[in-house]
C-alpha cells in the first residue's frame, strides 16, 4: 500500500535531520549470465544486475556553471539500491518506417489522429474539437523559462505522419524516430511487436551501460575530446537551437556512439515513455520502506505530480533534442520526466524491450 503524502513528507524530513541520505553511488554489478538465445532483430542484450538508481542535486551535476532548469529535481532522489533481470532492448528508438509496418498490419489510429468528443471535453467549443497535438514553436525573443506554454502550442492535424503539422511529413525519414506518440499508442504498438515497454528501473540500468553513477551513459563530460555525444539544444531556449551537435531539432537515429550496451541515443534525441506511473515521492516510499535492494520494481500503484495532482501520468526518459543546461538536463543519467498518458509531442517517442 503506498504511504500517504504527509507521512512521506514526515519521514522526509527526519532523514533530512539526521543526515541519513546516501550521497554515493555503490558498484553497479552486473549479472555474469551469458546471453540466453539469439538477438532478436535490432535488439541487444541488456545483462541486469544490482546498481544505485536516482540522481545527484543536478547543480552538482553541473558544476553550478548553469541553472540547470525545473529546480532540484527532488524526484528522482533519494540514491536507492535496484535489481533487474537481463532483457533486450531495441537498439534504437522505434523509426517511423517501423511504426509504419504496424500502421499498414493493423490500420491503426493514433490518439493525435482522432478528434477529441464532446463527452471527453463538455466546456470545449465544437471548433476546438479537432485531431491533432502539441508542437514546440521557437519564440521570437528570450522569454522566462518557467512557462512552457509560451513555447507549445496545441496543433491541428499533427501527428506521427505530420509531425509539425498539415504541411509536414516525414518522406524521406523513415530512419528518423518516430514521435507525437501517446501511451496507448506505444503500448499498441509494443503488443503487435511481441514486446513491451521498459520499466523506468530497467530504462535507467540500460542508459548507465554498466557504469556506476556517471553523469552520462558515455561519462562525467557532456563532450569528451570535444565531441558531442548526443543530440541536444544548443543556443539560447526556446529561440534558436544552434545545432552545434549536427543538427537542429530532431535526428535520424543512430547518430552518435552507442553506450556500453549497444544502445543508441539512450539520451537526447527524443523523449522515452516508460511503463511506470509517475509519482514525485515514489524513490521517498521506497526508501520509508527500508527495502536494501528493491527487486524488479514496476513502479508505484498510483500516479502524483504536485504540480497537476489530479492528472494520470506516466514516466518518460531520456530527455530530447529540446533539453539543454539552460532549461532541461534530463538527458542527464537518473534524472526524470513524465506526461499524461494521452498527450503526445514531436519530441516524444519511445523503445522497446522483451524478456529472454
Amino acid at each position: 500500500m503506498a504511504l500517504s503524502v504527509s507521512s512521506v513528507s514526515l519521514f522526509l524530513s527526519l532523514k533530512a535531520i539526521a543526515g541519513a541520505f546516501p550521497t554515493d553511488f555503490l558498484p553497479t554489478k552486473s549479472n555474469a549470465l551469458k546471453v540466453p538465445s539469439k538477438a532478436p532483430k535490432n535488439m541487444v542484450w541488456i545483462p541486469g544486475g544490482e546498481f544505485s538508481m536516482g540522481s545527484l542535486n543536478p547543480k552538482t551535476l553541473c558544476d553550478e556553471k548553469a541553472s540547470c532548469g525545473q529546480g532540484t529535481m527532488q524526484d528522482a532522489r533519494p540514491i536507492h539500491r535496484v535489481y533487474v533481470d537481463g532483457f533486450w532492448m531495441d537498439k534504437t528508438e522505434v523509426t517511423n518506417s517501423e511504426f509504419e509496418k504496424f500502421v499498414k498490419a493493423t490500420h491503426y489510429k493514433t490518439i493525435a489522429e482522432i478528434a477529441p468528443t464532446k463527452e471527453e471535453f463538455p466546456t470545449a467549443p465544437v471548433a476546438n474539437l479537432v485531431a491533432g497535438s502539441t508542437v514546440f514553436t521557437p519564440t521570437a525573443k528570450v522569454v522566462p523559462l518557467n512557462n512552457m506554454f509560451a513555447w507549445w502550442r496545441y496543433q491541428h492535424g499533427a501527428n506521427w505522419r505530420h509531425p509539425e503539422g498539415p504541411k509536414s511529413n516525414i518522406v524521406g525519414r523513415g530512419n528518423y524516430p518516430v514521435v507525437q506518440i501517446a501511451y496507448p499508442d506505444a503500448l499498441a504498438y509494443a503488443k503487435w511487436a511481441g514486446k513491451r515497454l521498459p520499466t523506468e528501473a530497467e530504462f535507467e540500468f540500460a542508459a548507465r551501460g554498466g557504469l556506476t553513477g556517471k553523469t552520462y551513459g558515455w561519462g562525467n563530460e557532456l563532450k569528451p575530446g570535444g565531441k558531442w555525444m548526443a543530440n541536444l539544444y544548443q543556443g539560447k531556449f526556446p529561440v534558436k537551437d544552434s545545432g552545434a551537435d549536427g543538427f537542429i531539432g530532431i535526428a535520424p537515429v543512430a547518430q552518435y556512439p552507442a553506450n556500453a550496451y549497444g544502445l543508441y541515443d539512450i539520451a537526447g534525441n527524443v523523449w522515452e515513455w516508460c511503463s511506470d506511473w509517475y509519482r514525485a515521492d515514489y524513490y521517498a516510499q521506497l526508501e520509508a520502506q527500508n527495502i536494501k535492494v528493491v527487486r524488479n520494481p514496476k513502479g508505484p500503484d498510483t500516479a502524483w505530480d504536485p504540480a497537476e495532482p489530479r492528472v494520470k501520468k506516466r514516466v518518460h526518459r531520456g530527455g530530447s533534442f529540446l533539453c539543454s543546461d539552460e532549461y532541461c538536463i534530463r538527458y542527464m543519467n537518473g534524472t526524470r520526466g513524465k506526461g499524461e498518458v494521452n498527450t503526445a509531442g514531436n519530441h516524444l517517442g519511445f523503445r522497446c524491450v522483451k524478456a529472454p
